[in-house]
């Protein structure tokens, strides 16, 4: 069985291409999805980050205020390291756990492959847990005008968070697999059958 790492930087469509993978019935492991879940309440995560940063971390109801995680774990030297070890650690246990029920799940199809969607897929190492990457790419300028009309944000903001995930040339140089999404839908629904016909097809490599 295989396991596809999907990334691309923000506004490139990385989600709409796991929406098409979805609508056709593939697994799907969401990092995102699962970031939000280990730091619930109840879970070891979110008592880990407690003990690290305090309880004022936490919210009336026991939940995870985000906003102020974030606040006092940037503001000092190792605060941003301590953070990502409790939560990559609780992510890539999850990941784990969800890989080895796919695999035991798929292991009578022939179409034994599942995808890991996850945006920082490169920059935390999560392509260790994956046999190829795909890519979703698009200019840095398309980008920027994708987001501004989806989410409502100023170009500094959105160059900002671009400036915090890894550059465009070196996510599409350690790419296996590049899909360019700067076409139409239909264009990038045709690219992914492609990928998908290759893999089937035994030729990824």
């Amino acid at each position: 069985m295989k396991t596809i790492g999907l990334t691309g930087g923000i506004g490139t469509g990385k989600s709409t291409v796991s929406r098409y993978l979805t609508e056709k019935g593939y697994h799907i492991i969401d990092a995102d999805r699962i970031a939000r879940e280990v730091v619930e309440p109840g879970k070891p995560a979110l008592a880990a980050l407690a003990a690290q940063f305090g309880d004022q971390i936490l919210l009336e109801d026991g939940s995870l205020d985000r906003r102020k995680l974030a606040q006092i774990a940037f503001s000092s030297a190792g605060g941003k390291e301590a953070l990502d070890k409790i939560t990559h650690k609780a992510i890539f246990e999850r990941i784990d756990e969800l890989q080895e029920q796919y695999r035991n799940e798929l292991a009578a199809t022939a179409e034994a492959v599942i995808f890991l969607d996850a945006p920082l897929l490169l920059e935390t190492g999560l392509d260790h847990k994956t046999d190829l990457v795909w890519v979703v790419d698009v200019p840095d300028e398309v980008r920027l005008e994708r987001v501004k009309l989806r989410d409502g944000l100023s170009e500094e903001e959105i160059r900002a968070r671009i400036s915090h995930q890894m550059s465009r040339e070196e996510k599409l140089e350690r790419a296996d697999r590049v899909l360019d999404n700067s076409g139409t839908l239909d264009h990038l629904h045709e690219q992914v059958e492609q990928l998908l016909e290759e893999l089937m097809g035994g030729e990824a490599q």
